[in-house]
């Protein structure tokens, strides 16, 4: 892999439950564990996979409508079911639907003509997200020692 291929965000607790994602470019995003009183507002790690891909396919698809008209609405909505099985906690039926409007125009009827095969295209072949999880892209995970480690 080449430095331009390779991604990575870095991910430190800062509380029981509670973590920070810190991106290359700084960028950072707090997310948790459902908090004890069912409150929390911080995402959990299940609803990170789903916005990561929702706002994938949806960065794709805005991409190639919006050359033709700016949309008057634009929504994806992504749901799965959270089981427990043989196989450990996953999600199953996932499911990405777009509601997208343009005014009414030419150059909107463009775009609306273009939404299914815009859609389809981040689904088959553009959406690194949701083509990994569809891929099944094995996941190693390691530890690595540090100073405060004690044999």
């Amino acid at each position: 892999m080449t430095e331009d291929s390779q991604r990575s965000v870095v991910i430190e607790r800062t509380g029981t439950g509670h973590f920070v994602a810190t991106n290359t470019r700084g960028g950072t995003l707090r997310f948790g564990t459902a908090s004890d009183d069912g409150h929390s507002t911080e995402f959990t790690p299940v609803e990170l996979l789903l916005a990561a891909i929702g706002g994938c396919t949806a960065a794709d698809v805005d991409v190639a409508t919006s050359r033709h008209a700016e949309p008057t609405r634009f929504s994806v909505s992504v749901t799965g079911d959270k089981i427990s099985d043989e196989q450990g906690n996953r999600l199953t039926n996932l499911n990405v639907t777009f509601t997208v409007a343009f005014p009414d125009d030419e150059a909107a009827d463009r775009a609306r003509a273009i939404l299914p095969r815009a859609v389809k295209t981040s689904h088959d072949r553009l959406c690194t997200v949701s083509r990994t999880i569809e891929l099944g892209t094995p996941v190693t995970t390691t530890i690595e020692p540090t100073a405060d480690d004690t044999p």
